[in-house]
């Protein structure tokens, strides 16, 4: 009886490859006539177009104009040009320089110095100070290592839980830094009162409710943004700090802002017309105008105060600096209830570039149906 010898596979594995898709019977026809109808849709659907933002939101040129430097004492003298200066500044840059303003600069200098200690708060122990939705003063959130090694924040305010929390941490160095602070914040008060009072008196419009057009808020009273300035000379700073500034500087509905930024190489100053940069002067306040002083003298017939942004920039320092920037609020103002919410300058800026992407997104879609 003969065998058949079993059949030998050969040695190398077999290159199996996954079989060809079957063939669609003629009684199914598919919606896509070929693959390279196929291929070319995927890669048109999933391209994503190129966006420009325009330069109304970030201004590419920027504008080097000096605002005036107003001395504080004339604003009581009779006869002086200095109240129409600073209305004039206001309506055309949204800010200017106050010198002589009453308060002694060595007195600033020792609150300054006392403020860099909040920042030697170990990271860890900062958690319990950091703000959040519900808790709108202490350090800002730090989102990497990039973030901190341009500046970081504090926002100062007087509320009782802030200091309780603080002098946990650092215990009496808090107390007196926040005695000083609280001095140096009422002095900031009455300058600032007396700016509020020359505009109220040179803007006739009021509200059906009889008070100025000013927006209410949730802290009512002066905060203090402590910012340190980390020696930094990467070309990139100022974007990322400009937006940075777009994103945090207005979380406070405010009239004034002053700024305390001695040493400070340059200021730029931010608004929907564009950049304006100058070098401040020495130990001179840099006021700008906030949302509410827009919105009390819109509509007038000389025009708007412009609602500004303002940030200090230090080139060349060998160490760390400190700002403060002090936001004002009349303590009589129209609350939410009467008034409702104002959109800010920063989140109208975040309103655009969202319109900007979706506008071009919709084009491109329906160019494509």
């Amino acid at each position: 009886m003969a065998f058949s010898s079993p059949h030998i596979m050969p040695e190398n594995p077999i290159d199996f490859r996954a079989p060809p898709p079957s063939p669609i019977a003629s009684g199914r026809r598919s919606s896509v006539a070929n693959d390279d109808v196929l291929t070319e849709f995927l890669e048109h659907s999933l391209r994503v177009p190129d966006l420009v933002l325009p330069d109304k939101i970030f201004p590419r040129q920027k504008i080097v104009e000096t605002p005036p430097s107003i001395d504080f004492q004339s604003l009581h003298s009779p006869g002086s040009d200095s109240i129409p200066r600073i209305l004039d500044s206001l309506s055309r840059m949204g800010c200017f320089q106050l010198v002589n303003y009453g308060i002694p600069s060595d007195f600033t200098r020792m609150v300054l110095t006392m403020a860099a200690g909040i920042f030697k708060v170990p990271p860890k122990q900062r958690l319990t100070v950091t703000r959040s939705p519900e808790k709108p003063y202490g350090f800002e959130e730090v989102h990497g290592e990039e973030e901190s090694e341009l500046s970081e924040e504090f926002v100062w305010y007087r509320d009782e839980k802030l200091k309780l929390d603080m002098e946990t941490i650092m215990e009496a160095r808090y107390s007196n830094f926040s005695e000083k602070m609280e001095a140096l914040v009422s002095d900031m008060e009455n300058v600032a009162e007396k700016i509020m009072q020359i505009v109220r008196e040179n803007s006739e419009r009021k509200t059906m409710y009889g008070g100025d057009i000013l927006q209410g808020q949730d802290l009512v009273g002066s905060v203090c943004y402590v910012c340190k300035h980390r020696n930094n000379r990467r070309a990139n700073y100022l974007g990322y700090d400009v937006i940075k500034m777009l994103i945090r500087g207005t979380d406070y509905s405010h009239a004034l802002c002053l700024h305390i930024c001695d040493g400070s190489s340059e200021f730029h100053v931010y608004s929907k017309k564009g950049w304006v940069s100058f070098s401040p002067d020495k130990d001179a306040l840099v006021v700008t105008a906030g949302d509410q002083i827009q919105l009390m003298t819109a509509g007038l017939s000389g025009g708007q105060y412009k609602h500004v942004l303002g940030r200090p920039i230090f080139k060349g320092e060998q160490e760390d600096t400190i700002s403060m920037a002090f936001l004002y609020s009349p303590p009589s103002f129209t609350s939410k209830s009467e008034m409702g919410k104002t959109i800010s300058l920063g989140q109208q800026v975040i309103v655009a570039i969202v319109l900007s992407v979706l506008y071009h997104f919709f084009v491109y879609f329906f160019k494509e149906i």
